[in-house]
């Protein structure tokens, strides 16, 4: 769920702006999954553009506050929110910490990076939502330490089915800056796209794995 329609929509043209969100429907990515999709989202792109991350930074700690009250601590999901978990923590005033896919297999072996204590609570930070797997993972690694889960924020969700069902089945309330439905309409009404390709895209985030075989 998006916090508010004007955040979301002016999070999306921002995107679209520095190429941090890309559309070809005519010629599509191929991601690391092996699916075939027509768009691909690094927002990690958005560190190097100094109003954009200062845009993201505030929404993210304004709204978070107003969702689910503030926490003890930020929680970012390695590597992709670092940067904006970080981000938001100086915004708020709190402890950051972040989380690695697996425990280090060396020295401290830590998969949390940090110090909260066991009780404390927390809201996760993450830079994409695509099954969600990795990013449940990461709460479950903050649970196994004793954190108190508040929710997750992510810039942005391709607002897949399988993900709706992995944080329902998880306990986790998922917000987002923005989604998919309004990326496209922000892609037609600033023209990134033709108005022909909005049902290439519609099409493809309803059953993704299957899209382009």
């Amino acid at each position: 769920m998006i916090f508010n329609d004007n955040t979301a929509q002016k999070t999306a043209e921002l995107l679209l702006q520095i190429n941090a969100i890309k559309l070809n429907p005519k010629s599509p990515f191929t991601w690391a999954s092996g699916w075939k999709s027509p768009i691909y989202c690094d927002n990690r792109i958005t560190l190097s553009f100094p109003e954009v991350r200062k845009f993201l930074q505030n929404e993210f700690a304004t709204n978070i506050v107003e969702k689910f009250g503030k926490p003890d601590v930020i929680a970012g999901v390695a590597t992709g929110a670092i940067g904006i978990g970080l981000l938001v923590a100086e915004a708020l005033d709190l402890p950051f910490v972040y989380v690695r896919p697996e425990a280090k297999k060396h020295g401290r072996q830590n998969q949390i990076e940090g110090h909260f204590e066991a009780g404390q609570t927390v809201v996760v930070v993450e830079d994409l939502i695509s099954t969600g797997k990795s990013s449940l993972q990461a709460v479950e690694a903050l649970n196994s330490g004793g954190a108190n889960i508040l929710g997750m924020a992510a810039i942005f969700t391709y607002g897949f089915d399988v993900a709706s069902e992995n944080f329902k089945n998880s306990g986790i309330e998922l917000m987002t800056l923005s989604n998919y439905p309004t990326l496209l309409k922000t892609a037609i009404a600033k023209k990134y796209i033709a108005e022909e390709d909005h049902e290439t895209l519609k099409v493809w985030s309803s059953n993704p794995s299957e899209w382009g075989i």
